[in-house]
């Protein structure tokens, strides 16, 4: 296994920016980005009512999410892991707002404590707290 970098390898001559959008399907972008905000502490970046887009920042510079609304939000695929300092006071606080969680957190021994919980259309996250 090799080191990664954030310099592109030797067959690839690609540019990149220091920044990631996570795109999800939602019913009502507005509930989504109130939901990501009040739930997560998330960042609205904006919103284009025209096109059923919006964006928030999460709390790690250059990653953000964006909701394209629809009709039948397709659900399922990547599940995007935030690391957290003390998954069990973030699990309690979000199941205090109501947030649903698929079973209890989950410990692998030495190594994170997996939490997954899902947003109102049923698109999936997961929190993690690393163990070493």
């Amino acid at each position: 296994m090799s080191n990664a970098s954030s310099a592109p390898g030797p067959a690839c001559r690609i540019a990149f920016r220091p920044e990631v959008t996570l795109a999800f399907q939602c019913r009502d972008r507005a509930r989504s980005m109130a939901w990501y905000e009040s739930m997560l502490g998330f960042q609205r970046l904006y919103d284009v009512p025209e096109i059923g887009w919006c964006e928030v920042g999460s709390h790690i510079p250059g990653v953000s999410l964006g909701f394209s609304e629809v009709e039948s939000p397709k659900v399922g695929g990547t599940v995007p892991t935030f690391g957290v300092l003390d998954i069990d006071a973030a699990r309690k606080e979000l199941e205090a707002k109501g947030v649903r969680f698929d079973g209890q957190t989950r410990t692998i021994p030495g190594m994170v404590k997996l939490a997954t919980l899902f947003d109102p259309d049923g698109n999936a996250l997961m929190l993690v707290q690393s163990l070493q």
